[in-house]
């Protein structure tokens, strides 16, 4: 017999039980969700993560905010009170779907107006998969000062994972920056273009460890006051574990810039989870993770118990100019603050510009035996993004197929909804391909034809759309980035990956059709592409972009919408910007 969900209240009644029924009906075992209620209040505080003072956005005095923890099923409700003085916020909930609740996601400008100073808002959505998934701010560059966290969803209890552990723990892998959000996006966004540069710091769940002694001092400002390696905030982060015992580390990262390489010294990491997906098991020494993307690797505590050992992350395919993070693994009842006796530079790391072993470490990751879904043998449609940069008026930008991103002032849910047709640009669909046959993807890009563009992409309702991100070389010569792409409101699955020009007739073939993994976030590597496929079946508006900040500010994105006439009616906490002030 199916059972009931409960609702604490009578908002949005009709979405929630939408919301419930497709929850029971997604699983074999039908489950009865808890409603968990979380009150954030997100303001800046002055805090040294790396040693390095600066101001930084916590969630209840913390940084990461705090973890998520809930079951399949269950009801999230987050009151979140903006105590910025200045700024606006909106927090997107990375990897949740948001069936039957578009407007929750969290995306300034596509789902929803942003959270004014002094306001709180109320975000409430179901979440109706297990895994691992995070959330961060959605606003401007925000993410890189903070608002960040994880979001860990347990399956039910009658459901038990294909693997076995005795712990689970979370870490957040992150980059950092002394400069703040306004500066560098000021820089961006100007004429000549500065560059934010290379981060000052990686982070491991929000500790890193700044050369205090190559400190830049400001002149109102003493070297004891700005840079303090003493500091408790940037003590390095310590991972207690038993000997013989076995963990499941969720490991997330949200780097505004850097991919990343992870790894324990003298221990192996089995992936057992990708992006809430099952994945088949396989075993590395060092796991390649880039910005948006989860991963759960089993950690088994095999080693001599008597000392303890190095944990490193650092930064792959860019030049290594900034230092690896490092943290503590301690096994216990050693002393958690006792240093590995070997120098944390030993610690095994992959060459920065190993493409290759990145590429198959990507193309090694298949859906398990068991938990696979397979994908339509079939797309409707097949849409091929060029990822370039450009000038353009002679600002430099990130664009896709010459276009680059405009940003409206109305979000694209509520003008589509309300049919405000002059919101944005309804008359213009950006290209669904480029040149490719005369296009050089290793040549430095003319930009005759780059121009600006908040048009969307409008996808017929539970079509099956292919998307191929072919990657180009950038306005310096002999360069080509890595760019992690992320989707809203959907899994797609991984077709396949190649190296230089994708070939429209031959490379199709080569596609996994039996056994690809799910994700919401997948890498495009230096010169290369990546097809994946996805079923527009979850009514709404929903962003696709670059997982880098400073990317996805210079335009380095899209938007899809499909199903508009099957979203419910939209609260109106969500309005209140643009040509939303008259629906109010």
């Amino acid at each position: 017999m199916m059972r009931s969900c409960r609702f604490s209240d009578t908002s949005h009644v009709f979405t929630l039980m939408f919301i419930c029924f497709i929850t029971l009906f997604s699983s074999s075992v039908l489950v009865q969700g808890k409603i968990r209620r979380f009150k954030w209040e997100v303001k800046y505080e002055l805090k040294s993560p790396d040693c390095f003072e600066k101001l930084v956005i916590t969630i209840n005095g913390q940084l990461p905010g705090p973890t998520i923890k809930a079951q399949q099923g269950d009801t999230i409700i987050v009151e979140l009170k903006n105590s910025f003085m200045t700024e606006n916020v909106a927090v997107h909930w990375h990897g949740i779907r948001q069936v039957g609740t578009p407007w929750f996601d969290g995306v300034e400008g596509v789902t929803q107006c942003p959270i004014l100073p002094g306001e709180i808002f109320t975000y409430q959505f179901v979440v109706d998969r297990p895994g691992t998934y995070m959330y961060h701010s959605h606003y401007g560059m925000q993410r890189e000062s903070g608002l960040i966290g994880m979001i860990r969803v347990s399956p039910p209890s009658t459901e038990p994972e294909p693997f076995t552990y005795d712990y689970d723990r979370s870490l957040l892998l992150t980059d950092w920056y002394h400069k703040g959000m306004s500066e560098k996006a000021t820089g961006l966004a100007s004429i000549p273009f500065k560059w934010v540069g290379e981060p000052q710091s990686l982070m491991i769940q929000g500790r890193g460890r700044f050369n205090c002694t190559n400190n830049m001092m400001t002149p109102q400002r003493s070297e004891a006051e700005v840079c303090n390696a003493s500091h408790a905030d940037c003590s390095r982060f310590v991972l207690m574990v038993i000997p013989g015992k076995t963990y499941r580390l969720r490991i997330g990262s949200l780097t505004s810039l850097s991919a990343l390489s992870f790894q324990i010294e003298g221990h192996n990491l089995t992936v057992v989870e990708a992006d809430g997906h099952y994945v088949e098991p396989f075993t590395v020494r060092n796991l390649f993770i880039y910005s948006g993307e989860t991963y759960s690797v089993l950690l088994k505590a095999d080693q001599n118990p008597s000392r303890n050992y190095w944990i490193t992350t650092s930064i792959v395919s860019r030049p290594e100019k900034t230092p690896p993070a490092t943290a503590v693994l301690n096994y216990h009842p050693h002393h958690p603050r006792k240093h590995p006796p070997t120098p944390a530079s030993s610690n095994f790391r992959p060459e920065w510009n190993d493409t290759r072993h990145r590429l198959a470490q990507s193309v090694a990751i298949k859906a398990r035996k068991g938990f696979a879904h397979a994908p339509p043998e079939n797309s409707d449609k097949v849409i091929v993004l060029l990822n370039t940069q450009n000038k353009v008026n002679g600002y430099m930008r990130w664009s896709v197929n010459n276009v680059s991103y405009q940003h409206p002032t109305t979000p694209y849910l509520i003008a589509l909804k309300h049919n405000l047709t002059n919101a944005f640009d309804w008359r213009f669909t950006p290209p669904e391909r480029y040149d490719s046959k005369s296009y050089d993807i290793f040549a430095v890009p003319s930009n005759a034809n780059a121009t600006m563009s908040d048009g969307i992409y409008r996808l017929k309702f539970n079509s099956t759309v292919d998307v191929v991100l072919q990657n180009a070389n950038t306005m310096s010569v002999n360069n080509s980035e890595t760019h992690p792409w992320h989707l809203h409101g959907h899994d797609f699955w991984v077709l396949g990956y190649g190296e230089g020009k994708f070939n429209e007739m031959e490379d199709p073939k080569r596609y996994n059709l039996v056994d690809p993994i799910m994700k919401n976030t997948v890498a495009v590597q230096p010169y290369g592409w990546t097809a994946l496929r996805f079923r527009a079946d979850n009514p709404g508006v929903w962003a696709f972009h670059c997982h880098i900040e400073s990317h996805f500010f210079m335009g380095m994105r899209i938007v899809f919408a499909s199903g508009i006439d099957r979203v419910a009616n939209l609260p109106s906490s969500i309005m209140g910007c643009g040509q939303t002030k008259r629906l109010v």
